[in-house]
């Protein structure tokens, strides 16, 4: 039976309540032993923690504030997802990763520069937690959010900063950069896209350095594009690396759990 992990999903959206059992059936027989759930906001917290409060083993919080969450109240925000990070680590709950973070020039620009902000502050948790970050870095009005972001953490050069920029759809150039800066390449549903431009990179990085996600319930793979997403078909992304690669499915699954694992921090191995 292959075990694989879904590093990235959003699975306690409201668009997964009414067949929630189903879903939960559908990740069993895929293999997905794992979902890791990014926060967005305050108003994303209490639904994710109550899944993580309810599936203690399969469903792994993430704490952080979204950069498209970010606006005037953005320091507020702040304050209160570090006192989660704290309230949780007290009671021996502690989150997996500081996530979902980052820089996004996709929808708005208002607030670049307090999206750069918060950012900062967050990395600055993250080393000092010795957590990983899972980094979100859409591109859009003539900006690289990736290359922007990658310069970010050079110029920061925190100590214990590793994690996962997550949805990975940059060129081998910025793959090999991102892995150079201690960081695994988060592989979804793009990578299945017949102009994904995944098929030109995926080949030349090593395995080692990929881990599997959905992104749920956005961007679902082939044959499924367009409709919602779910963690059961982190499957179909690992067959399309597989494919890529030109080696095992149970190759890739291996490995990418491995990977995963490797980010997770020494208290939630033991737990």
């Amino acid at each position: 039976m292959l075990t694989l992990i879904d590093t990235h999903a959003h699975i306690y959206d409201p668009q997964f309540t009414a067949d929630f059992e189903a879903i939960r059936q559908r990740e069993d027989e895929a293999g997905v032993r794992q979902v890791w759930m990014p926060n967005c906001a305050r108003e994303t917290t209490d639904a994710m923690l109550a899944l993580a409060d309810r599936f203690p083993d399969h469903y792994l919080p993430m704490m952080g504030l979204h950069p498209c969450y970010v606006n005037e109240t953005f320091e507020a925000e702040l304050a209160e997802a570090e006192r989660w990070l704290n309230h949780r680590r007290s009671e021996g709950r502690a989150f997996i990763a500081v996530g979902e973070i980052g820089l996004d020039f996709y929808w708005d620009m208002t607030h670049v520069d307090r999206q750069f902000e918060a950012f900062r502050t967050q990395l600055q948790w993250a080393s000092e937690r010795r957590l990983p970050v899972s980094i979100h870095s859409r591109s859009g009005n003539g900006r690289n959010a990736f290359a922007e972001a990658a310069d970010l953490i050079e110029k920061l050069a925190l100590p214990n900063l590793t994690g996962i920029f997550h949805c990975f759809v940059g060129t081998l150039t910025e793959a090999e950069r991102a892995i150079g800066l201690g960081f695994k390449l988060g592989i979804g549903g793009v990578a299945t896209f017949k102009n994904g431009g995944l098929d030109a990179v995926i080949p030349h990085v090593g395995l080692e350095h990929l881990v599997l996600e959905t992104d749920a319930p956005y961007l679902a793979p082939v044959p499924f594009r367009g409709k919602r997403n779910e963690p059961s078909f982190t499957r179909l992304v690992a067959q399309r690396v597989a494919d890529l690669k030109q080696v095992p499915l149970a190759d890739v699954a291996a490995q990418t759990t491995e990977n995963a694992l490797s980010l997770l921090p020494a208290s939630v191995l033991k737990n």
